[in-house]
Protein backbone atom coordinates (compact mmCIF):
# COMPACT_ATOMS: atom_id res chain seq x y z
CA UNK A 1 0.00 0.00 0.00
CA UNK A 2 3.27 2.12 0.65
CA UNK A 3 4.18 2.37 -3.03
CA UNK A 4 0.48 3.31 -4.00
CA UNK A 5 0.05 5.88 -1.86
CA UNK A 6 2.92 7.47 -2.68
CA UNK A 7 2.64 7.26 -6.36
CA UNK A 8 -0.81 8.80 -5.89
CA UNK A 9 0.54 11.43 -3.25
CA UNK A 10 3.63 12.40 -5.78
CA UNK A 11 0.90 12.18 -9.10
CA UNK A 12 -1.59 15.23 -7.27
CA UNK A 13 1.52 16.87 -6.81
CA UNK A 14 2.77 16.80 -3.09
CA UNK A 15 5.59 17.35 -1.96
CA UNK A 16 8.16 14.60 -1.13
CA UNK A 17 8.84 15.04 1.96
CA UNK A 18 4.83 15.91 2.42
CA UNK A 19 4.32 12.17 1.07
CA UNK A 20 6.97 10.50 3.06
CA UNK A 21 4.84 11.52 6.39
CA UNK A 22 1.64 10.89 5.13
CA UNK A 23 2.55 7.35 4.46
CA UNK A 24 4.78 7.40 7.83
CA UNK A 25 1.55 8.55 10.29
CA UNK A 26 -1.02 6.07 7.77
CA UNK A 27 1.31 3.23 8.44
CA UNK A 28 1.81 3.89 12.37
CA UNK A 29 -2.08 4.64 12.82
CA UNK A 30 -2.55 1.31 11.56
CA UNK A 31 -0.04 -0.13 13.74
CA UNK A 32 -1.59 1.48 16.64
CA UNK A 33 -4.85 1.18 15.83
CA UNK A 34 -4.52 -2.74 15.28
CA UNK A 35 -5.83 -5.22 17.85
CA UNK A 36 -2.80 -5.68 20.19
CA UNK A 37 -0.38 -2.79 19.30
CA UNK A 38 -1.68 -0.50 23.04
CA UNK A 39 -3.04 -3.39 24.80
CA UNK A 40 1.04 -4.59 24.72
CA UNK A 41 2.17 -0.57 25.35
CA UNK A 42 -0.19 -0.65 28.05
CA UNK A 43 1.65 -3.97 29.54
CA UNK A 44 5.29 -2.86 29.36
CA UNK A 45 4.26 0.53 30.81
CA UNK A 46 5.12 -0.33 34.22
CA UNK A 47 8.49 -1.74 33.42
CA UNK A 48 10.37 -4.55 31.14
CA UNK A 49 8.83 -8.18 31.06
CA UNK A 50 9.80 -11.46 29.51
CA UNK A 51 7.85 -12.93 26.56
CA UNK A 52 5.59 -15.35 28.80
CA UNK A 53 5.02 -12.87 31.56
CA UNK A 54 3.89 -10.69 28.59
CA UNK A 55 1.92 -13.39 26.75
CA UNK A 56 0.09 -13.93 30.00
CA UNK A 57 -1.04 -10.46 30.63
CA UNK A 58 -2.01 -9.91 26.86
CA UNK A 59 -5.27 -11.53 27.30
CA UNK A 60 -6.38 -14.02 24.08
CA UNK A 61 -2.98 -13.19 21.69
CA UNK A 62 -1.33 -16.20 20.36
CA UNK A 63 2.22 -16.78 20.47
CA UNK A 64 2.73 -16.21 17.11
CA UNK A 65 0.81 -12.59 17.48
CA UNK A 66 2.96 -11.52 20.42
CA UNK A 67 6.11 -12.19 18.42
CA UNK A 68 5.17 -10.66 15.44
CA UNK A 69 3.54 -7.25 16.97
CA UNK A 70 6.82 -7.64 19.47
CA UNK A 71 8.73 -7.46 16.19
CA UNK A 72 6.67 -4.84 14.68
CA UNK A 73 6.91 -2.41 17.53
CA UNK A 74 11.08 -3.50 17.82
CA UNK A 75 11.07 -2.27 13.94
CA UNK A 76 9.41 1.10 14.67
CA UNK A 77 11.96 1.89 17.66
CA UNK A 78 8.85 1.73 20.50
CA UNK A 79 9.86 -1.64 21.94
CA UNK A 80 13.46 -2.45 22.61
CA UNK A 81 14.59 -6.67 22.93
CA UNK A 82 17.49 -7.47 25.52
CA UNK A 83 18.41 -11.27 25.32
CA UNK A 84 20.20 -12.15 28.70
CA UNK A 85 23.60 -14.30 28.14
CA UNK A 86 22.23 -16.80 30.98
CA UNK A 87 21.14 -20.54 31.27
CA UNK A 88 18.16 -20.77 30.07
CA UNK A 89 18.42 -17.91 27.77
CA UNK A 90 16.16 -15.02 29.12
CA UNK A 91 15.04 -12.18 26.75
CA UNK A 92 13.12 -9.05 28.04
CA UNK A 93 11.14 -6.65 26.61
CA UNK A 94 10.92 -2.71 27.31
CA UNK A 95 9.24 0.25 26.10
CA UNK A 96 11.75 2.53 24.91
CA UNK A 97 11.72 6.42 25.42
CA UNK A 98 9.67 6.89 21.72
CA UNK A 99 7.35 3.82 23.27
CA UNK A 100 6.68 5.59 26.49
CA UNK A 101 5.76 8.66 24.24
CA UNK A 102 3.15 6.53 22.88
CA UNK A 103 2.12 4.99 25.86
CA UNK A 104 1.46 8.81 27.17
CA UNK A 105 -0.34 9.77 24.11
CA UNK A 106 -2.62 6.94 24.43
CA UNK A 107 -3.16 7.85 28.06
CA UNK A 108 -4.19 11.21 26.97
CA UNK A 109 -6.85 9.55 24.44
CA UNK A 110 -8.25 7.45 26.82
CA UNK A 111 -8.47 10.40 29.23
CA UNK A 112 -10.52 12.43 26.42
CA UNK A 113 -12.55 9.37 25.72
CA UNK A 114 -13.44 8.92 29.48
CA UNK A 115 -14.18 12.81 29.47
CA UNK A 116 -16.34 12.93 26.43
CA UNK A 117 -17.95 9.23 26.78
CA UNK A 118 -21.36 10.72 28.00
CA UNK A 119 -21.34 12.93 24.88
CA UNK A 120 -20.33 10.39 22.17
CA UNK A 121 -22.65 7.47 23.54
CA UNK A 122 -25.79 9.57 23.56
CA UNK A 123 -24.62 10.59 19.87
CA UNK A 124 -24.22 7.16 18.58
CA UNK A 125 -28.28 6.49 20.21
CA UNK A 126 -29.38 8.99 18.81
CA UNK A 127 -28.00 8.54 15.56
CA UNK A 128 -28.92 4.50 15.58
CA UNK A 129 -32.25 5.68 15.82
CA UNK A 130 -32.95 8.26 13.36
Amino acid sequence: MGAALRSELTARGVSPECVETIVLVRDLLARVGDRWTILIVRCLAPGPLRFTALHEQVAGISQRMLSHTLRALTRDGLVSRTAHAEVPPRVEYALTPLGRSLDQAVGDLVHWVRDHQGDITRHRDEYDRG
